[in-house]
């Protein structure tokens, strides 16, 4: 058995995380390898959910598991991922690896239906709700290059990014 490599997860402000990611064309060992790979580093950063852009390549991929390693049944790898369906709302507070120690309230769909291909290429579809519904938008959102704080007011927003700037020049970012 290969041991994997662990990738770091890049921060904002970084350019990948603000452009939409590419297609995935190529089904084969590799993306599967890379997959692993995905789910290595999210448990490494301590999180629930990891897009492919945070740890600096451009590819429609994400990795969640709402569990943390407690119900290996409930890891979802999503390639090519899209939002077909939501209701409700819920607003809950969330925080993002690329954004560490950055925690805001942010509405989202309470439920979501989401198309996408497996490792193998399969289309398939997975519901989510509460926080399912949460990770599955976060993470989807990565792929078009938005981030949790694009979700809050501009007034927010601006303090986010002020706070982050100050966190820069003390060399803590």
């Amino acid at each position: 058995m290969s041991k994997t490599s662990i990738h770091q997860v890049v921060k904002y402000p970084e350019a990948v995380l603000a452009r939409p990611a590419d297609t995935v064309t190529v089904f084969d060992k590799e993306l599967a390898t890379f997959v692993d790979e995905m789910f290595d580093s999210m448990y490494a950063a301590q999180g629930i959910g990891l897009a492919a852009p945070q740890i600096n390549v451009s590819k429609r991929i994400t990795v969640i598991d709402v569990s943390f390693k407690e119900r290996p049944e409930d890891k979802l790898a999503l390639i090519n991922p899209e939002i077909v369906d939501r209701e409700g709302k819920q607003v809950e507070e969330e925080g993002c690896l690329s954004l560490p120690e950055i925690r805001e309230k942010v509405r989202r769909a309470a439920w979501v239906k989401v198309r996408a291909q497996n490792v193998h290429g399969e289309w398939f579809e997975v519901e989510g709700e509460e926080l399912l519904a949460r990770a599955l938008q976060h993470e989807i959102d990565h792929l078009h290059g938005i981030l949790f704080i694009d979700h809050l007011s501009p007034l927010k927003r601006d303090l986010v990014k002020r706070r982050i700037k100050k966190l820069q020049k003390n060399g803590e970012w």
